[in-house]
């Protein structure tokens, strides 16, 4: 090993350590008491500590040599280092064990302020500004926040992520387990993902206290044994055409939303995403891309002769340029409210319905007050196909037919009730 000259007392000086340093001279220069200088390169100097443990030699290295202090270690700095991990040495502690465990301690408190200040609620709003992109659901992008904000914020919203556990997930879902099945199982599997996305960056280890099996299916029943069949609240068939009289007797987009939309028998998101894009006044045909189907599949919706004039009625109101959405809100480029048509059923005194009520109503119309095959009413509404066969088979969208059930449902929306409305012809079959 390397000697150093000039040594004060069998020691290293301030001087000779700053001159060692700067020739890059590789070596390792004693300073006693097991305390070394090591030269790597130019100005590449550092501070080691060699010591036995458990009759093993070790090298402990104590930090950069810098002559100022600033940027490592001056000699006298490096000395008292070297000599608090004598002091462990003495005390039966190993320094390198001891150093491990305070920047593993040091970095567990780092990652707990950093979870403390992820709550549940702003992390379930990072989940959804992450995720929301691709819910082409525009009921389904609602309801994420509506139904955390009115069952999980209040409990846990403020609660560190990190922190939350099965009984802050229970404390959820208990009171609506029972009374609300769908909504609570929603919540749950909404309260999982929001955990797992925080798992998932860091901001908390452990199981998912949200997880159904084997955790809390063996704590709350399932569904399937609470569930109460819940039907969307409908208007009776045969009290539609004053209900529609009604409906166009009041003012704004929403209600004329609301006529288009049972004109068509179609879904709330379906009627209030509509474009101008997709829609032929001439053919009398409006093309509902899939990304906006509940099926996933393309679905062309004949167009009568009332919901045409719905339509002209907003394009008459067109004034926005550019504007594609039929019903536009009061954003721009942006459609009208997914609460607007509930909101106005409130203001007619209908709250008690539900606007996907409405397809029930024709749909029980179509059974009762018509001789529809069942093939066509169910195109109508665009239902997937159960059985599997009949699909394989069925190539067609029954379009022709479905054309003239909808001009006889305009038309039977108009009239009092009374007789057993005739077939138009050509429904009488399914082919």
């Amino acid at each position: 090993m390397a000697k150093a000259a000039g040594k004060l007392n069998g020691k290293l000086t301030a001087i000779e350590c700053k001159a060692l340093v700067a020739t890059g001279k590789p070596g390792a220069h004693a300073d006693g008491g097991n305390l070394y200088l090591r030269i790597a390169g130019a100005a590449a100097g550092k501070w080691t500590l060699r010591y036995m443990l458990a009759g093993k030699a070790r090298e402990m290295g104590l930090g950069a040599f810098d002559a100022d202090g600033k940027r490592g270690l001056t000699l006298g700095q490096a000395r008292e280092a070297a000599a608090d991990a004598q002091r462990m040495l003495r005390d039966g502690v190993d320094p390198l064990a001891h150093r491990k465990a305070e920047a593993e301690a040091e970095a567990a408190r780092a990652a707990a302020a950093v979870a403390k200040a992820h709550t549940f609620r702003t992390v379930a709003e990072l989940y959804i500004a992450a995720h929301e992109a691709g819910w082409r659901n525009l009921k389904h992008r609602a309801q994420w926040p509506s139904t955390l904000g009115a069952y999980a914020y209040p409990k846990i919203g403020k609660k560190a992520v990190g922190e939350i556990t099965t009984d802050d997930v229970l404390g959820c879902l208990n009171p609506i387990w029972n009374a609300k099945p769908e909504t609570a199982t929603r919540l749950r599997g909404r309260i999982e993902a929001v955990l797992d996305y925080a798992a998932a960056r860091g901001w908390r280890m452990g199981e998912n206290p949200a997880r159904w099996r084997g955790h809390l299916s063996n704590l709350l029943p399932r569904r399937s044994k609470v569930a109460r069949v819940e039907h969307h609240a409908a208007l009776p068939w045969q009290d539609m055409a004053p209900f529609m009289a009604r409906v166009r007797a009041q003012p704004g987009t929403a209600a004329k939303a609301l006529l288009f939309c049972i004109l068509t028998a179609t879904r709330t998101t379906e009627t209030l995403g509509a474009r101008w894009s997709e829609v032929d006044m001439g053919a009398a045909v409006w093309v509902v891309p899939g990304d906006r189907m509940k099926a996933g599949r393309e679905h062309r919706v004949p167009l009568s002769a009332d919901a045409l004039a719905v339509l002209r009625s907003m394009e008459a109101e067109r004034t926005a340029e550019g504007e594609d959405f039929i019903f536009p809100g009061a954003r721009p480029n942006r459609p009208l409210s997914s609460m607007s048509m509930l909101m106005l059923l409130r203001r007619m005194k209908r709250g008690d319905l539900t606007v996907h009520g409405f397809r029930s109503a024709f749909r029980d119309w179509c059974e009762e007050a018509t001789s529809t095959p069942h093939a066509v009413a169910e195109a109508a509404l665009a239902h997937t196909i159960g059985d599997k066969v009949e699909a394989a088979y069925r190539r067609g969208d029954l379009f022709q037919k479905r054309a003239k059930l909808m001009a006889e449902w305009a038309v039977f929306c108009e009239k009092a009730p009374g007789a057993i409305i005739p077939l138009a012809p050509g429904l009488a079959e399914a082919g």
